[in-house]
């Protein structure tokens, strides 16, 4: 089945990914759950298909770095969970990031084998309906300023409904079942805080750049989390 041969050569690949040098034929026919001839037959059809592997019988094969797989490479249950991810997405997201989602599903689609572009109309999974607070911030916005690591003013509205006006570093954005929450460094504060995207009045971009990269506050902010034990979809202290 040409299914089953896209999951094995899938696997085969997966395996020279995980050993940065030369393993011998016969320890990757043994990880993979193959003959050696067969083995021996997929690396020729990976390396038809521009798999860069090097190597040969009795010496060892390694994939030298910087192999990208081709969209055609994928199992159902890969297929299932981008078709799943790409629903949800739709779903619970900004138009435009939806609308990506569905865009790059497609293009998927045009690459897969007929058998497999089926499977992704015919899959079962469904994402249900979403009840989530009517947005009032510009999200496309936010999520740009979070790539390019872009000071945001704003004006927020706590669950008290008094307003004040921060900048914030914004690098990250949670969507939780109700709720999305912009992760942050607040400098009125001087620390990380959460703010609920529906409760963000007015935002603006400062043409500024964060104090520091989005890398070293995500991995500030989740050592900061991990001993506080504070969920971010709960937390409103601003």
């Amino acid at each position: 089945m040409a299914g089953s041969r896209s999951e094995r050569l899938l696997s085969l690949l997966q395996a020279l990914r995980r050993h940065r040098f030369p393993v011998s034929g016969g320890d990757l026919a043994a990880e993979t759950g193959v003959s050696l001839r067969t083995l021996y037959r997929d690396i020729a059809s990976l390396r038809a298909q521009g798999a860069a592997i090097e190597g040969e019988a009795g010496i060892g094969y390694v994939l030298r770095p910087g192999f990208l797989l081709p969209p055609i490479m994928l199992t159902a249950e890969e297929i299932e969970a981008l078709v799943l991810g790409s629903r949800w997405v739709e779903k619970v997201s900004d138009v435009k990031l939806a609308a990506a989602a569905s865009q790059a599903l497609a293009k998927i689609a045009a690459v897969l084998p007929d058998e497999m572009g089926d499977m992704l109309d015919q899959t079962a999974l469904i994402v249900g309906p979403r009840d989530i607070p009517a947005e009032t911030a510009d999200i496309p916005l936010l999520r740009a300023a979070i790539r390019q690591e872009r000071k945001l003013k704003i004006t927020y509205r706590d669950d008290s409904g008094r307003t004040s006006q921060r900048i914030i570093w914004p690098f990250g954005l949670a969507y939780f079942e109700r709720v999305r929450v912009v992760v942050a460094w607040c400098e009125l504060r001087q620390d990380f805080r959460h703010f609920r995207t529906d409760r963000i009045d007015t935002l603006e971009e400062t043409g500024q750049r964060c104090g520091k990269r989005r890398a070293v506050l995500l991995a500030q902010w989740r050592a900061n989390m991990a001993a506080s034990g504070v969920r971010p979809e709960t937390a409103d202290r601003n």
